[in-house]
């Protein structure tokens, strides 16, 4: 053990910020200080003894009486040097540790009472030397590891007899955070400082190795690009002796700064690097140049990271679905429950809704307003005819003019990769020797593989599952069954009169107004007028014919206020022969009175049903029964029915 005398004595107290300070150790450092230079005034004048502390935080510029560690070093000032500015540099060795007792005074200066340890030799056993030479050995790695320490202090520190300076002088040298340094210097028995340095530096072996394999990694990488840019500068000068202008070097330096822009997958890194590695060798005339550099911007004009911010305001949704639109209900409603649980969750994929109805319902229309009232970007698909799946994934690279599929094509128009997609008539799919486009879209319109979807010609996984897809069909017979079970069926039924009479008042007598450039003023169309056009000039489920014939009707109206000068143009059931013609369609009226052999019956029709008046005569048959006409197997089997209930009553 340690044979240890302590020594009471008063001396001035000097803080020190960032620093510390060992016995036998040589330091110069620079104060500043008021109460700093006033400790060093009073040293000078005793026996230049001072005693050197640490200060807990280095940004305290007043310190106070717990602002510094108790244990510090009892130095002797060598050499004081005044600098400008009332800054001096003071040069001190350390002597001993010691301990403050008790703070005498801290008015001008910190004057303390510390207890200072006298070291008296000790006994170096087995153990210690044992201590010793492990400490030695690690302390000589530690130089090897550490470029900043001269291998001169090795051979110094080997050839010091004594233990405690031994175990000093290499805890001076080791570049440590000042807390360890501190735990150091407040272990007062040789034998616990020794352990402690001695697993203070291996520690610290074991992070300047790994420190090591960082910079060797981060070198390898710097050679590289290095050496990178010392190979293409060299064959930008080979392509210029050789006429071939700058090269690629412009090109490949713009698409490598567009990638750094982008946050792309990792596969797609890796592809985008090897197509331009392919890029820098080829010359200006290869014919792959061109292929390579579509190549690249398609894959750069996609937005990867780009996409529009819903407008999630349910009642904003409600009024610009209801400005567009007069009905269509479900098709409200589904968006409307769909913006409400994206306001609960952002992670939700976007819902993929089939619009099913007769033709001029407003399948098309609804879904612009939905895009509008969400603002999100709108792209429109028309699928009638498609027969070649390569309109849906793109063609390969191999062939001559490969482009990517309308899918891809149709994001990158829009800039976002959150659009609404309209693919519109997916009922009209067809296939032939081409491939079927109709298998092709069960990976688009499914929510678990679209967020992974890859067109034929990028060959690179693409994020679709933030798009709301919307499609429409007629009728639902000719859509396969898987595709059909992708998506969520909403049926709109055609309108019935008071309903056309509605939209006809509220949208498409104001539209046609504005755009033959009338004024409302100019025409007069009376509710019973529009009934007349409606029950007379359209039989339809929709409303694209009453559209036309209104269109018709302000055309002439039009015509007759420019040619006879007049303001206002009045439009009653009475004058609309004048502007349309003879009625188109008639209705027959059912029978007041019940006749014998007559019987009315309802029919239906796509437009909405008719009457029949079915009359019977009596005479002499065969008793076989004559069906004439193309007659469906339903009307077959409803007049064979008919008869086998006629015979089952008669007498």
């Amino acid at each position: 053990m340690t044979n240890q005398n302590n020594n009471k004595r008063k001396i001035p107290l000097l803080p020190l910020r960032g620093l510390g300070i060992f016995p036998y150790m040589v330091l110069h450092f620079d104060v500043g200080r008021e109460k700093s230079i006033r400790a060093l005034e009073e040293a000078m004048i005793n026996d230049q003894l001072i005693f050197l502390v640490t200060q807990k935080e280095a940004q305290t510029d007043l310190p106070s009486i717990e602002d510094f560690y108790e244990v510090g070093t009892i130095s002797k000032i060598k050499q004081l040097l005044k600098l400008p500015g009332d800054t001096i540099r003071v040069l001190v060795e350390g002597i001993s540790r010691a301990k403050v007792e008790e703070i005498v005074s801290d008015e001008q200066f910190f004057f303390v009472e510390v207890s200072e340890l006298e070291e008296n030799a000790i006994e170096i056993d087995t153990e210690v030397e044992a201590l010793r030479r492990s400490l030695l050995d690690v302390f000589d790695e530690y130089i090897k590891a550490n470029s900043k320490i001269a291998p001169e202090t090795l051979i110094t520190v080997s050839e010091i007899e004594d233990i405690s300076r031994f175990a000093d002088v290499i805890a001076s040298n080791l570049a440590v955070k000042i807390e360890v340094k501190q735990d150091i210097l407040a272990s007062f028995d040789i034998k616990e400082r020794l352990e402690l340095i001695y697993e203070i530096i291996t520690k610290e072996l074991e992070i300047l190795e790994i420190e090591r394999k960082i910079n060797s990694r981060v070198r390898k990488q710097i050679d590289k690009s290095q050496k990178e840019y010392y190979l293409r500068e060299q064959l930008k000068a080979i392509q210029k002796e050789l006429g071939d202008k700058e090269g690629h070097g412009e090109d490949i330096d713009v698409y490598r700064g567009k990638l750094e822009k982008l946050e792309l997958p990792e596969e797609a890194v890796k592809k985008i690097e090897k197509e331009l590695d392919r890029l820098s060798k080829l010359s200006q005339g290869s014919p792959e140049v061109g292929v390579i550099k579509t190549y690249l911007d398609w894959i750069f004009d996609l937005p990867w990271n780009t996409e529009t911010e819903d407008n999630l305001d349910i009642k904003h949704a409600r009024q610009v679905l209801d400005e567009d639109h007069y009905g269509l209900k479900k098709v409200k409603e589904r968006v409307l429950e769909y913006l409400a649980i994206r306001q609960l969750s952002q992670n939700m994929k976007g819902p993929i809704l089939c619009l099913v109805g007769p033709p001029g319902v407003g399948k098309t229309s609804i879904a612009k307003s939905i895009a509008r009232a969400m603002g999100r970007k709108f792209i429109r698909m028309s699928l009638g005819g498609v027969r070649d799946e390569a309109e849906i994934r793109g063609h390969r690279r191999t062939y001559i003019g490969a482009i990517p599929g309308r899918i891809i094509y149709s994001v990158k128009q829009a800039a976002s990769k959150n659009p609404l997609f309209l693919l519109d008539e997916i009922d009209k799919m067809s296939h032939d020797f081409r491939g079927d486009p109709a298998s092709a879209m069960l990976e688009v319109l499914d929510a678990e593989q679209n967020k992974d979807f890859r067109d034929h010609y990028l060959e690179l996984p693409f994020d679709l599952s933030r798009i709301m897809f919307v499609t429409t069909a007629n009728s639902l017979d000719t859509i396969p069954a898987p595709l059909l079970d992708r998506m969520e069926v909403i049926h709109i039924s055609g309108y019935t009169e008071e309903e056309k009479l509605s939209i006809a008042q509220k949208y498409l007598v104001p539209k046609q107004i504005k755009e033959h450039s009338l004024k409302e003023e100019n025409l007069q169309i009376s509710e019973a007028t529009i009934r007349a056009i409606i029950s007379g000039y359209t039989r339809e489920t929709g409303v694209r014919s009453l559209e036309r014939e209104i269109a018709n009707v302000i055309r002439k109206a039009a015509t007759q206020i420019v040619e006879h000068n007049k303001e206002t143009i009045k439009i009653t059931p009475a004058n609309l022969q004048k502007f349309l013609g003879m009625l188109r369609y008639r209705f027959d009226k059912a029978n007041l009175k019940n006749e014998i052999g007559v019987v009315t019956g309802l029919a239906w029709t796509a437009v909405g049903g008719d009457t029949l008046f079915i009359e019977v005569s009596v005479m002499p048959g065969s008793g076989k029964l004559e069906l004439t006409g193309q007659l469906g197997d339903v009307m077959k089997e409803s007049a064979k029915a008919g008869l086998s209930y006629i015979r089952s009553r008669c007498e």
